[in-house]
């Protein structure tokens, strides 16, 4: 299987993780004036299970080092593959949380709150499993980080004050949703081996532990994504029949593209992950936030109502983000 063998190709990595996480929610946005976001996430699921499927038959599959997907996955031990699909089944109930926050309130707004959050626990959650970094570098980065989500949603509070409740219910959402993600990613990076090339047995290598992590959001969809079609907390009701009846193959592939982008990046960060060490590997990957923020506030005009007076909270929340990443980054070597 294809390996990353060294520090700045795993940053490297980490930077395409950040592209496909904070730009996968443009999907959601193409789609979601013609198609129940509760819809797109059927296929959304199916793309991030394909996609990871294709990169452990390929990436996965080839080369002398570590054991090939499918060897490995005959002799995955049953207590690594629940840490697999636990993490997936988290991840699943907090990313439709933080598709229901986008759909809200946008993604200037879910992204910065939602993600920022997950950040931060994940940050140190992860560290706790895995010591790598320099802890005051990096923690540093995590506070940075923090401000940044703070005055993001003072930014959004400025823009929705004739609108309160639904100001609330967005940003109440997004903490939810950030909450509940920065607790998945431990429990992949526990279901792997620690040394990539001569991996434990019964211990997963990346790639599989990918694999059962997009079957454990497939799976878990058909409760989480279920109840929100039929109870939804924001939008309209959607059926099982509508999906078949009302959607257009573009509209399909949509999500699967949506779903295919996520994974791409998800995969990315955890075969960085050895040589970057999974608190920085998945905090990197959550500079996602400002690529998000970017799309949001260029692409999609969704700050154009902030009062120009208020525009100082926009350039100070990307300011403390990107600091907060570079100690991140720095933190390995710092």
């Amino acid at each position: 299987m294809y390996i990353v063998d060294n520090y700045a190709l795993a940053i490297i990595f980490c930077v395409i993780t950040m592209l496909c996480w904070g730009s996968w929610g443009n999907t959601q946005k193409l789609s979601s004036k013609k198609w129940a976001f509760q819809l797109f996430y059927w296929d959304y699921s199916l793309g991030i299970l394909l996609i990871t499927l294709l990169i452990a038959l390929t990436m996965g599959s080839f080369g002398d080092q570590g054991r090939s997907f499918l060897v490995d996955l005959s002799q995955a031990g049953g207590k690594f593959i629940f840490f697999a699909l636990i993490g997936g089944i988290i991840f699943n109930f907090a990313n439709i949380l933080l598709v229901i926050a986008i759909d809200i309130s946008g993604m200037a707004v879910a992204f910065p709150i939602g993600i920022g959050l997950a950040l931060v626990l994940g940050v140190i959650t992860n560290y706790i499993y895995n010591p790598a970094g320099n802890p005051v570098l990096l923690f540093s980065g995590v506070l940075f980080v923090t401000i940044a989500i703070v005055l993001d949603a003072m930014a959004y509070r400025q823009i929705l004050k004739k609108d309160s409740k639904r100001a609330k219910k967005g940003i109440y959402i997004s903490i939810l949703a950030g909450i509940a993600m920065g607790f998945f990613y431990k429990y992949v990076a526990q279901s792997m081996a620690s040394d990539f090339i001569s991996p434990e047995k019964g211990k997963l290598t990346p790639y599989t532990a990918l694999v059962i992590f997009s079957v454990g959001i497939l799976l878990s969809n058909f409760v989480f994504n279920s109840l929100n079609m039929y109870r939804p907390i924001t939008g309209i009701r959607a059926t099982y029949g509508d999906y078949f009846m009302k959607g257009s193959p573009k509209l399909h592939l949509i999500g699967i593209l949506g779903g295919c982008i996520w994974g791409l990046g998800m995969s990315f960060s955890i075969i960085a992950s050895e040589q970057a060490g999974p608190a920085i590997s998945y905090g990197l990957g959550q500079g996602a936030t400002m690529v998000a923020a970017f799309w949001g506030i260029i692409i999609w005009k969704e700050l154009k109502d902030l009062p120009k007076s208020r525009n100082w909270l926009i350039y100070l929340m990307f300011l403390f983000f990107l600091t907060g990443l570079g100690l991140i980054i720095y933190s390995k070597n710092g």
